[in-house]
């Protein structure tokens, strides 16, 4: 069974194509046109053990948040349509993850349900060309387009480039465990039997 699909998102401020393969290796292929976001991407991918395929042309000239809000969208619908009917999978998953001085908790539910709950103090105002405070936009869209429950928690880290990037690290290995299949499973793991 294939899990790999393409999305795409076109509007008047972003034109977004993401390819995702939930049972690759790890391999990338990312331009947003926006350095840091691009390094975040990478990492998601890479630690996720997810093939991905972003390329993103958006109004960068006014800023960020465009981009960045739309591709978690793009990017939450790739994962909702590759998840197909979610029969087998784990459904639920979880990290905590350290980086450096950063420790960030995320946990995740493949629910068809969309909650975010996201708790973090990003001093930095900027990172690179990239404004933080797009950072919690683009985990909404990502809930939001998957149609998933997602919690992230900072628990430590004073450095903001550790906390934003243990935050997509933990995230991916979240998404990862949760969309992984279990033999044992039969249909969805669900009593009500669809999720």
């Amino acid at each position: 069974m294939s899990r790999y699909t393409v999305c795409e998102r076109n509007t008047r401020e972003t034109q977004i194509r993401v390819e995702l393969d939930l049972d690759g290796t790890g391999e990338y292929d990312i331009d947003t046109s926006i350095g840091f976001f691009d390094h975040m991407l990478e990492g998601f991918a890479r630690h996720g053990l997810f093939d991905l395929s972003v390329s993103v042309q958006g109004d960068t000239h006014v800023d960020a948040h465009h981009t960045v809000e739309d591709t978690g969208i793009v990017l939450g619908e790739a994962f909702l349509k590759a998840l197909g009917d979610k029969a087998g999978i784990a459904r639920f998953g979880y990290f905590i993850l350290p980086m450096d001085d950063a420790l960030v908790l995320a946990s995740l539910d493949f629910s068809g349900r969309t909650w975010f709950a996201f708790e973090a103090e990003l001093r930095a105002e900027r990172l690179g060309t990239m404004e933080t405070e797009v950072v919690k936009e683009f985990f909404m869209g990502l809930a939001s387009g998957a149609r998933m429950n997602l919690h992230i928690r900072q628990l430590a880290g004073e450095n903001t480039h550790h906390i934003v990037e243990a935050m997509f690290k933990a995230v991916a290995k979240s998404m990862d465990m949760a969309s992984r299949i279990d033999g044992r499973i039969d249909g969805v793991l669900s009593t009500k039997g669809v999720l």
